[in-house]
């Protein structure tokens, strides 16, 4: 607490006359001795008073989890930008590269998180991952996601859908395609379980359709997701606003 590093839900600091409330999401970073160096770089597409896009690099977790802790992308980007308030609006996997979009400022976090909670932005993906001629694109897959074993993978089940994935290709390769993914929920490795339910697992997805875990400091073959595009209107000014990542997928 005395060197900040404990903090409510909106980065204001929590110190210790910091008055009981229920509810109150406490959240402090963890010091990990001889934490490794992750040798990618993330770039700051834009920033304003209000927010910051960042395109993140494969394997850089967004925010502090298990042995990763300064670095991850918000660690990173709040000693860039001096901005302790900095707090990120969505998630993507630490094996998925590209677009993640932060709140700068307190004062209208809720106006920009209410843009995922009720739908209203637009998260474009590309993946490469094996062919699929036997069926028709675009499609919408719609399943039944729940948690699985290990605990950090999903599963479907059956059951009422509660997760749906609109797919398309984007280009037709001998082996493999390039598709593009809109996610139209949002569970957790939604577009990763989704195409391996087709027979298509990404490319260099260590999760699925089967665990194949990935030896500490072992930065080959990427994940082949990118987070290429976010689109929405500004709940403050109204106007559209659309941001591309400038990584590119190995074909």
């Amino acid at each position: 607490m005395a060197r900040g590093r404990v903090v409510d839900h909106d980065g204001n600091r929590v110190t210790p006359e910091t008055p009981y409330r229920i509810g109150l999401e406490v959240h402090y970073f963890r010091e990990v001795a001889d934490e490794a160096p992750i040798p990618f770089d993330e770039a700051v597409l834009h920033e304003d008073a209000d927010l910051l896009v960042a395109d993140k690099p494969h394997f850089l977790p967004v925010a502090p989890t298990g042995a990763h802790v300064h670095e991850t992308l918000l660690g990173r980007l709040i000693r860039r930008t001096g901005n302790h308030a900095l707090v990120p609006l969505h998630r993507i996997d630490r094996e998925t590269a590209g677009l993640v979009l932060f709140s700068t400022n307190p004062d209208s976090r809720a106006r920009y998180q209410a843009l995922f909670r009720d739908r209203r932005i637009e998260k474009h993906y590309e993946a490469i991952a094996p062919a699929l001629p036997g069926i028709a694109f675009p499609r919408v897959h719609a399943s039944r996601m729940v948690a699985g074993e290990p605990f950090f993978r999903m599963q479907e089940v059956e059951g009422p859908a509660n997760s749906e994935t609109r797919i398309d290709v984007i280009a037709r390769g001998d082996a493999r395609w390039r598709y593009a993914l809109t996610p139209i929920t949002g569970r957790k490795h939604q577009l990763r379980v989704h195409m391996a339910a087709l027979g298509a697992p990404i490319a260099n997805d260590t999760l699925y359709p089967s665990l194949r875990p990935r030896s500490p400091g072992d930065y080959d073959a990427p994940l082949q997701l990118l987070a290429n595009r976010l689109a929405f209107i500004d709940p403050l000014s109204g106007g559209e606003r659309m941001f591309s990542s400038n990584f590119l997928l190995q074909a």
